[in-house]
């Protein structure tokens, strides 16, 4: 469901709004964990307030990145195609931005779904095979309906075209599923949402150094504020992991202190 309205969201608008929205999906994610109580809250606490004010941070910056070019830092003369398409007029914009908020809500649900699912069933190989099992036939079945000549959607006679079909199977899918899951497993589901912003921050990267883009000044801030709002989350998170270890080593004394105490 995700994918069918993010990619009806970039059809209506741009892929610079999807861009924009879909760093929402940290915001949600905090919300719902919040809301399914996988993250703690205190009022007033430090560890609460560097989590709450991070996630914001994070998100601002990203979208700081996306929307706010300022002047370049540095130039090039070779414009991407990627550069075009973003810069391109958005049509129907807000109904596309309705469908990619939709889009990041069902995001966020997903990785909330993944830590329910690896706290009963920790075995991350039999659930990443399961999903991509599932996902390959529904896939399958929906292309069947849905296209009109199933003999030249499936064809794979360009080398390009081979070349993105496995590059989105093994790293779009089962590599990135595969590490998504190991990391909410091990860190929870907003330790693996606050990458969004960052990747936001990577590809930008990759754009100055592979694609001829320019470098602006909007980066560069954008950047910065991202990676000071990572930190602050990721700080929370430590000071959280301290705390539960610090909780379970007096929980675990306190019936030997009691033994004791009778004893005596």
């Amino acid at each position: 469901m995700a994918q069918i309205f993010g990619y009806t969201g970039i059809y209506y608008s741009s892929a610079t709004l999807a861009t924009t929205l879909l760093n929402l999906i940290p915001g949600f994610t905090f919300i719902l964990a919040i809301i399914c109580r996988m993250e703690k809250i205190k009022f007033g606490s430090s560890v609460t307030s560097a989590k709450f004010i991070g996630t914001i941070v994070s998100v601002a910056g990203a979208i700081m990145v996306t929307l706010y070019k300022g002047p370049p830092i540095i130039s090039s003369p070779l414009e991407s195609e990627i550069t075009k398409n973003l810069s391109a007029q958005p049509s129907k914009w807000v109904l596309g931005g309705i469908f990619l908020a939709i889009d990041a809500v069902f995001s966020s649900m997903y990785i909330i779904a993944q830590a329910f699912v690896l706290k009963k069933y920790p075995a991350e190989m039999i659930v990443i095979f399961a999903y991509c099992f599932v996902c390959t036939i529904l896939s399958g079945l929906t292309s069947l309906i849905v296209e009109d000549d199933p003999s030249s959607s499936y064809s794979l006679q360009s080398k390009k075209r081979l070349l993105s079909v496995l590059y989105s199977g093994i790293f779009g899918s089962a590599f990135h599923v595969t590490v998504q899951v190991w990391c909410v497993r091990r860190r929870g589901p907003l330790f693996v949402a606050m990458f969004h912003p960052v990747g936001i921050v990577i590809s930008t990267f990759i754009g100055v150094i592979f694609l001829g883009d320019g470098f602006y000044l909007g980066s560069l801030l954008g950047s910065v504020i991202v990676v000071i709002g990572f930190y602050s989350v990721m700080w929370g998170k430590a000071k959280d992991e301290k705390i539960a270890a610090v909780t379970k080593m007096e929980d675990e004394q306190a019936p030997l202190l009691q033994d004791v105490e009778q004893s005596s």
